[in-house]
């Protein structure tokens, strides 16, 4: 499953680096980010189900 659009990995990047001192980002970023989007949703799983709740909230995460 893909979460993460590469594209969008530099549009975020470029929005945020006020400096523009990031010209560009490499290809390992992708897939790492979408490891770490990965483990936040499991654990935002887990804390929904402990609460006896069938929905993820922004506090879970």
């Amino acid at each position: 499953m893909t979460l993460i659009v590469k594209n969008n990995i530099r549009k975020v990047v470029k929005e945020l680096d006020k400096e523009n001192a990031v010209s560009s980002v490499a290809e390992e970023v992708g897939p790492e980010l979408e490891r770490k989007v990965e483990d936040i949703l499991e654990k935002a799983i887990d804390r929904a189900k402990a609460n006896n709740r069938r929905t993820i909230q922004a506090r879970d995460l």
